[in-house]
This record gives C-alpha cells, structure tokens and sequence, in this order.
C-alpha cells in the first residue's frame, strides 16, 4: 500500500487515540479537550515523537518509516517546516500500517509513550 495511504488513515488513528485519551481521563468541555489535543496533534509533536521512537521500529515499521518520510506529498506544508512535515507523516504511515494489519497493542505500546497532561 502507498505510504500516504498508510499516513492517511494513521493521521485519523493517531487523532481519535489522542482525542480517545483525553476525553477518558479528564472531564473537561469540548474546547479545551480540543485545546489539549492539538498540542499532540501536529506536525512538530509528531516529528519530535517520531525521533524519539526512530530506533525502537521493528523492521517492518522502520521501513513504512523510511517509506513515508520519502513518499512525495502532493502539496507542501504552510506552517511547518518540510522536515517536521515528512518525519510527521512517516510516523503516521506507520500507524496506518499498524492499525490496517490488526497490531492495536503495538499501536498502545507506541502511542501509549506519548506525554498526556491533563
């Protein structure tokens, strides 16, 4: 499967495991769970995670990795920087990959490591 098909779905799986997380742990009103999510939810909280987690991918994920940081975006990001962009998207094919082949524990296991604060 092409990787930004992978990063497609991935962006949805990351968003609703964030957003999943937030709503289960803490009672709060639709905008500041919107406010707390989107500092997870966003291409430089994505590139930093990803370079955290860069040397615990199995294989198989380092290369879904190494596709999706080179896979060619259609249009150029406005407000981020194309590195943060690319490692953003790779880290979300790899979830994509992970969540299309049923591998939902390593899915907790990655995002799980990710800094919530309520």
């Amino acid at each position: 499967m092409p990787p930004l098909t992978l990063a497609y779905i991935g962006d949805s799986v990351f968003d609703l495991y964030v957003r999943t997380k937030y709503v289960l742990g803490c009672s709060k009103n639709a905008g500041a769970l919107h406010s707390m999510s989107i500092r997870l939810v966003n291409a430089r909280a994505q590139a930093e995670f990803a370079h955290r987690w860069m040397e615990r991918f199995t294989e198989a994920e380092a290369d879904i990795f190494r596709r999706g940081r080179n896979a060619k975006s259609p249009s150029p990001p406005k407000n981020m920087s194309i590195a943060d962009y690319k490692h953003a998207t790779a880290l979300e094919a790899v979830i994509g990959y992970l969540f299309l082949t049923g591998q939902t524990g390593r899915i907790d296991e990655i995002l799980g490591t990710l800094d919530f604060e309520v």
